[in-house]
């Protein structure tokens, strides 16, 4: 009876050791895999790599070391590493078919590092939200609005859906609609519209054609418009300011713009 005492007691201080030892195993592994994330981020290799790619590269590698470690931890606790895959692949199939916009998500991320539609630091619409491409995660592109909020969107939907991209192109036309009264000669609202580009030639690219004239006859008015070329990053303030010259320079000249309004007619009996 002693001896059977003493052998389960020795059972349960291996055990006990034993499961110590895998838990200090598991909380240093998860700290190293961390760790390890954080020097390949500090890397040279990491700063070789396309931003987009990079932060994809690094998420993906941080599953796969806490996997890792989920294994050696499941290992030296005693369970068997077969059976452990088994199962593994079982919930995996299972979790799968429950989880398939995650999957999606994952192909959609990797079609978008292939095909590049975007990068970091791009500025993008997908008709829903609009912001600056922060990051491209496994599961999810994070994008920073103009009111610096921060938007995570799943990649499956940026995949699937169309995105514009206003900054995969050197350039871009600044195109200015406004509406100016029958009462003023076209010469000379084009002679002001005209002076209005040239104030803002620091911005627009000189190189590129800049048409000034009238494009349509409506009710009240005559529509003029004015198309320029501009970097992206230089396009809203460019914008803003035509249209603050625009309105500045026609006061100048006397040039009304019209407003909606209604003639009303009353017939006494």
């Amino acid at each position: 009876m002693d001896k059977i005492i003493e052998k389960l007691s020795n059972v349960g201080i291996d055990v006990v050791l034993r499961g110590i030892h895998a838990i200090i195993i598991l909380i240093i592994g998860l700290k190293l895999s961390k760790w390890f994330i954080k020097i390949f981020k500090k890397s040279r290799l990491y700063k070789k790599l396309d931003p987009s790619i990079a932060t994809f590269i690094a998420s993906a590698l941080r599953i796969v070391f806490d996997f890792i470690v989920f294994i050696s931890f499941a290992s030296l606790v005693g369970f068997p590493i077969t059976s452990l895959v088994t199962i593994l692949a079982s919930a995996g199939l299972a979790v799968g078919m429950a989880l398939q916009g995650g999957l999606s998500n994952i192909a959609g991320g990797i079609i978008i590092l292939f095909y590049k539609p975007f990068e970091v630091g791009d500025f993008i619409d997908n008709h829903t939200d609009s912001g600056t491409v922060k990051s491209i995660s496994l599961f999810y592109t994070t994008l920073t609005t103009l009111d610096n909020k921060t938007v995570s969107i799943p990649n499956g939907n940026l995949a699937n859906s169309s995105t514009v991209n206003f900054s995969k192109e050197p350039k871009r036309r600044l195109d200015i609609k406004i509406g100016v009264s029958y009462n003023n000669k076209i010469d000379d609202v084009k002679k002001v519209l005209q002076k209005v580009v040239d104030d803002a030639h620091e911005t627009i690219i000189n190189d590129e054609p800049v048409f000034i004239g009238v494009t349509d006859y409506l009710d009240s008015a005559i529509t003029y418009e004015v198309r320029v070329w501009v970097k992206p990053s230089d396009f809203w303030n460019t914008k803003v300011r035509m249209l603050e010259n625009i309105k500045k320079e026609f006061d100048n000249n006397k040039i009304s713009i019209p407003f909606p309004q209604m003639d009303v007619h009353m017939i006494k009996d």
